[in-house]
């Protein structure tokens, strides 16, 4: 026999004692989350109700915050719309008879300029 191998013997007798052991320590780890659960309870109940009422006043001030915002984007957004149609209604304005690059013999290539602004004499 190794010196590492116990008798069969103690083996039996100290094997026997564990299982019992451990299933007892499993008992009274059961038995003390049991009791925890128990006194807990009410204690996360009161949690969950404070968590609920917090949630509400925080709905209750979004609300109006929310309405003002959506004022504000609505007055934005009225203001930039003006601003727009003015910009395409410059835009859709026929040019000066002068202005006019379309009726402008010299500008026929594109990125041609007038006489005038490439700053030659006249």
């Amino acid at each position: 026999m190794d010196e590492n191998q116990t008798p069969r013997s103690e083996n039996t007798a100290e094997g026997g004692d564990k299982p019992r052991a451990g299933r007892e320590m499993l008992v009274q780890l059961q038995q003390m989350i049991d009791t925890l659960a128990t006194q807990a309870g009410p204690v996360m109940r009161e949690v969950a109700a404070k968590a609920a009422e917090l949630a509400a006043v925080a709905g209750e001030k979004a609300g109006p915050l929310a309405h003002r915002a959506a004022g504000m984007t609505e007055a934005a957004g009225q203001k930039l719309a003006a601003r727009s149609k003015e910009v395409a209604a410059d835009l859709r304005k026929p040019r000066e008879a002068g202005m006019d690059p379309m009726s402008d013999p010299s500008a026929s290539a594109p990125g041609a300029m007038p006489n005038a602004e490439m700053g030659e004499p006249d």
